[in-house]
């Protein structure tokens, strides 16, 4: 049942501070907190200030006045904090206009959800993430002018297998072989048990959670699909909840994609599909896998604007360390039933009308969720007012294709700067129904390569050393 500005307001009454909350371009939840007796319907409605200018990707300093405006709907109880808390997700406004703000990745979300209904396509879709961590037990990393290191460290990783710790039980975990072990191997179930009770503490539904392929603790935790926006706000909670669980337990947690090399990295495998007046259009019973013709020319959208959505899906340098063959990495843009090895797969666990849904596969957890999920919207709608033809599908292990076959299918791109170019040359879709405005993708695409893809490109690799540093 949603909640109104009364029923927050009633829930501050039984706590001691609100926390206000709200997202920033490269999709880290920002905060600041009040006393709960400030929490009143002047507030909800008039906002409150602070300095846009301040936050990544957001105002220069001369207009940096900016509001935020509480959504009463999103109020929970913080599960986490030890002072009794009520947060809520918070919108962005400019102070001078009074319109939503144009760089808010919560309105861009909701503005792809009304794109949505003014196509007459579908009124409402749903959204079901799979985002994927590792909790370690340590972690190190520096970088300056005359070195570079990290180091990571967990008891379930293959490399402590020889250590001469005193006990040292074994049962380490070997690369790839992660996969649903029961405890003692998995050390983590505990942990994670505590993560999706934390979850659903905070009204966040969780379906399930298990040890993931990777060694080193990898784990998933999915959530319960939702509508667009809410589904993103329920992955920023995810995060908060998983980061701060892990600390109680003396763990780290990252969504980092691939923090370790020659074993499987996280990926945020997405499902979806689109309804009108509740019934699911993906569905038709005599298609392939099930699948409507207008489930079909979505899929074709998603695959023909793949590599400008993975500029907003998979957002790091280190994304496409994970995107690559070998790893169980979806690289082939292909779609096929049942097959992890397409980016899009059609699951068949079900057989009823209401399941039918598609999974994209190519997202990592390093993403806003907000953009992500929008831009894949709109790709897939794309396809589906153009009727863009998907191709055949593919029901064949792609990583078993001989290199003559492999060569006839499109691969994800190999690098960051690669899909900021194809955003750049891609970028119409995006800008249906005013979603992305051009300032917003100008935005995102300098602040990447100025601030991650150069960096990187002008800073000597330890790896380096070992290729040439004897030359």
């Amino acid at each position: 049942m949603s909640k109104t500005v009364a029923d927050a307001i009633s829930m501050a009454a039984e706590v001691k501070i609100v926390d206000l909350r709200f997202t920033g371009l490269l999709g880290t939840w920002q905060h600041f907190s009040i006393p709960a007796r400030q929490l009143s319907e002047e507030l909800f409605a008039e906002g409150i200030g602070f300095d846009g200018s301040s936050i990544r990707g957001f105002q220069a300093i001369h207009e940096s006045d900016m509001l935020l405006k509480p959504d009463p709907e999103t109020a929970f109880l913080d599960p986490v904090l030890e002072v009794p808390t009520l947060a809520l997700i918070c919108d962005i406004y400019d102070p001078v206009t009074g319109q939503p703000y144009s760089r808010d990745p919560r309105y861009i979300a909701k503005k792809a959800e009304a794109y949505l209904q003014q196509t007459g396509i579908a009124n409402s879709s749903y959204w079901g993430p799979e985002a994927e961590f590792f909790l370690f037990s340590n972690v190190r990393y520096e970088v300056n002018a005359y070195r570079a290191s990290y180091a990571i460290d967990s008891p379930e990783g293959w490399w402590n297998s020889g250590q001469e710790q005193r006990p040292n039980f074994g049962g380490q975990i070997p690369p790839k072989q992660g996969y649903f072990p029961l405890p003692p191997v998995d050390t983590l179930q505990d942990v994670r048990s505590e993560i999706m009770l934390t979850l659903e503490a905070a009204g966040v539904p969780v379906e399930i959670h298990h040890h993931e392929v990777a060694s080193a603790g990898q784990a998933e935790i999915d959530l319960h699909y939702g509508p667009l926006t809410r589904t993103a706000d329920r992955l920023m909670i995810y995060k908060y909840i998983v980061k701060n669980v892990a600390r109680r337990h003396n763990l780290t947690a990252t969504f980092m994609p691939k923090p370790l090399f020659g074993d499987n990295g996280s990926g945020m495998h997405v499902h979806q599909s689109l309804w009108q007046d509740g019934e699911n259009i993906f569905y038709d019973e005599s298609g392939y896998a099930r699948l409507s013709q207008s489930a079909l020319h979505y899929i074709g959208g998603l695959l023909q604007h793949a590599a400008a959505i993975l500029a907003f899906a998979a957002p790091t340098t280190n994304s496409y360390r994970r995107l690559v063959p070998g790893f169980e990495a979806p690289v082939n843009l292909v779609y096929s039933q049942r097959n992890r090895s397409a980016c899009v797969r059609i699951p068949a666990y079900s057989q009823s009308p209401q399941a039918k849904r598609i999974e994209f596969r190519p997202p990592d957890p390093s993403c806003n969720p907000y953009l992500c999920l929008a831009a894949m919207l709109l790709a897939g709608l794309d396809g589906a007012q153009a009727g863009i033809d998907p191709g055949a599908p593919m029901d064949v292990d792609l990583y078993a294709l001989s290199p003559e076959e492999a060569a006839h299918i499109r691969s994800t791109p190999g690098s960051l700067a690669e899909v900021l170019d194809a955003l750049e040359a891609d970028a119409e879709f995006l800008s249906q129904g005013d979603v992305f405005t051009s300032d917003l993708i100008e935005t995102w695409i300098a602040y990447k390569r100025e601030n991650e893809v150069e960096p990187l490109q002008l800073r000597p690799h330890p790896y380096e050393f070992v290729l040439y540093y004897d030359v």
